[in-house]
């Protein structure tokens, strides 16, 4: 499981390195001729600090430009998933999942801000700290760690659902007032004011969390309702969304390159962008899914692991 998880996680690197790649090498010059403000805006610290410096601190995953600060995240916590699977089982789930609480909570009073100061003292870091990704890292790893303790408990065929029924109605009201509330506030008629970090989206606010409670406690629920929904293009990039995801961003600086100096792209333009974007999501997933259906197929050898005391089965012992 270890090697897996950080093969995935290298893997994540690298297409990282590869979406910076086409950021600094591509977007970048074009961006330079002062036509393209949307692009030129996402590279402003590029622009301000050398593409060597950029380049440097981004393959740290220190500066994180905008669209591409998302992986990141992904690539860390997905780094430190083998640590708090091993913590969780041999200490408790309880001792791991008050940690990710205990920050959380502190990163609503400004932990992320202190912990900048700090390396900025430490480190003598030269980067503005809106450079360095708009969500909260330290955050958002609370549902992480949500998702990695009900995981363990799937696999461990130890995650009881009866609790789902009873909060259906709860649930539902709640998810209705957060809709309108939503709505009402991109109309202008509601302002949430100095409340407005409850439902911070990029702090991963306590509104949030409340929110996305209730709406997987519906889909739980109606699960079976929803079933037909699945159908297979979704389906299939769903189960590629790491790469669709990628190609996605890259579809987004298309876009905003070919947008110019417009506020928006209209007519044909907008009709090819967004025939030509999907095509290439597709087309993602349909070769990631026949690559990982063709591995399943024909998986690799398996090197002395009877030599070495292999015993069917073992994993799933020692996960449990």
């Amino acid at each position: 499981m270890w090697r897996k998880l950080w093969l995935r996680t290298g893997k994540l690197y690298c297409y990282q390195l590869l979406l910076l790649a086409f950021a600094f090498v591509v977007e970048a010059p074009i961006a330079a001729h002062g036509n393209r403000p949307a692009v030129h805006n996402l590279l402003d610290f590029y622009f301000s600090a050398g593409r060597t410096r950029a380049f440097i601190d981004a393959a740290l995953m220190v500066y994180r430009p905008p669209l591409l600060d998302i992986l990141p995240i992904y690539i860390i916590l997905l780094a430190f998933t083998p640590f708090a699977i091993v913590l969780g089982a041999r200490f408790g789930w309880k001792y791991a999942l008050s940690g990710g609480f205990t920050l959380w909570l502190l990163a609503q009073f400004g932990l992320r801000s202190f912990a900048y100061h700090l390396q900025t003292r430490a480190f003598g870091l030269q980067i503005p700290l809106n450079e360095m990704g708009a969500f909260d890292l330290w955050a958002w790893q609370l549902w992480w760690l949500v998702g990695l303790w009900l995981g363990v408990r799937w696999a461990k065929d130890n995650l009881r659902l009866d609790w789902v029924k009873p909060m259906t109605i709860p649930a539902a009201i709640v998810a209705v007032v957060f809709l309108v509330l939503r709505y009402a506030q991109i109309g202008g008629v509601v302002t949430f004011g100095r409340f407005g970090l409850l439902f911070d989206k990029w702090d991963f606010g306590i509104g949030r969390l409340i929110d996305f409670t209730a709406i997987a406690v519906l889909a739980i629920r109606f699960r079976s309702v929803l079933k037909p929904f699945a159908i297979r293009l979704l389906v299939m990039l769903g189960q590629a969304s790491l790469p669709v995801f990628c190609v996605h961003l890259l579809c987004v600086f298309c876009a905003l390159t070919i947008m110019g100096n417009d506020p928006m792209i209209r007519g044909w333009k907008a009709i090819v962008v967004i025939l030509a974007s999907l095509s290439a999501l597709l087309l993602t997933a349909k070769v990631a899914t026949d690559r990982r259906a063709k591995a399943r197929e024909n998986p690799p050898k398996s090197r002395s692991l009877a030599g070495a005391g292999y015993e069917p089965g073992l994993e799933t012992k020692e996960v449990a």
